[in-house]
C-alpha cells in the first residue's frame, strides 16, 4: 500500500530538512562559543565579519533589556510555532514550496529556542556591514545574525513567494 505524502515520507522529508538546519545552526554556534570571546571579531572581507554576540532579545535585539522574562516569552512562542508548523506540514507535505518555507522557519526557530533554553541568549555571529547601511544602523553594521535567523528569513521569503504564486494561479 502506498504511503500518503502527508503521513509518511513527505512529512519526514520536511522534518529532516528542519533537523538539518538545526544541526548546522547549532554546530556553527558551538564553534563560535568555543573559539571566540564575546565581541571578538574576525574580518573575512571588507563587508563581512565573524563576531560573537549574545542576543537576549528577538530580531534586532527587540526586548533585549527587558530583564529576563522575554527569554521565556520567546521560548513559548517558538514552542507554539513548532507545534503549529508540524500540524501544517502534516496537512500540506505535498506542497513543496510551502513545506520548504515551514521547514526553514521551524529549523531556525528551534535553533534559537535551544540557545535561549541552554544559554539564556541567542548566539549571533555574522556581521554584515557597509557604509550605505550607516543611515540605518550604527557604523553601517546590520545587526549580527546566525544560521537560524537566515533560515527563518529564507522561510518567510519562500512563504511570500508561495502565496504570490498561489494567488497568480487562482487568477489565471
Amino acid at each position: 500500500m502506498a504511503r500518503s505524502s502527508a503521513t509518511g515520507g513527505g512529512l519526514l522529508k520536511w522534518l529532516g530538512l528542519a533537523l538539518l538546519i538545526l544541526v548546522i545552526d547549532q554546530i556553527t554556534k558551538v564553534l563560535v562559543l568555543a573559539y571566540y570571546h564575546p565581541g571578538e571579531v574576525t574580518v573575512l572581507t571588507d563587508f563581512l565579519n565573524i563576531v560573537r554576540v549574545h542576543n537576549r532579545g528577538a530580531a534586532f535585539s527587540f526586548l533585549a533589556g527587558a530583564g529576563g522574562w522575554q527569554r521565556w516569552l520567546f521560548v513559548g512562542i517558538g514552542a507554539v510555532a513548532t507545534v503549529f508548523i508540524v500540524y501544517l506540514l502534516r496537512a500540506h507535505a505535498g506542497q513543496r514550496l510551502f513545506s520548504l518555507a515551514l521547514s526553514c522557519i521551524m529549523g531556525g526557530a528551534i535553533g534559537n529556542v535551544l540557545d535561549r533554553l541552554w544559554l539564556g541568549y541567542v548566539v549571533d555571529m555574522v556581521d554584515f556591514h557597509h557604509r550605505w547601511l550607516a543611515p540605518l544602523f550604527p557604523g553601517g553594521h546590520f545587526p549580527a545574525f546566525n544560521v537560524a535567523d537566515s533560515a527563518i528569513t529564507f522561510g518567510v521569503i519562500f512563504l511570500l513567494l508561495d502565496e504570490f504564486l498561489r494567488v497568480r494561479r487562482a487568477r489565471g
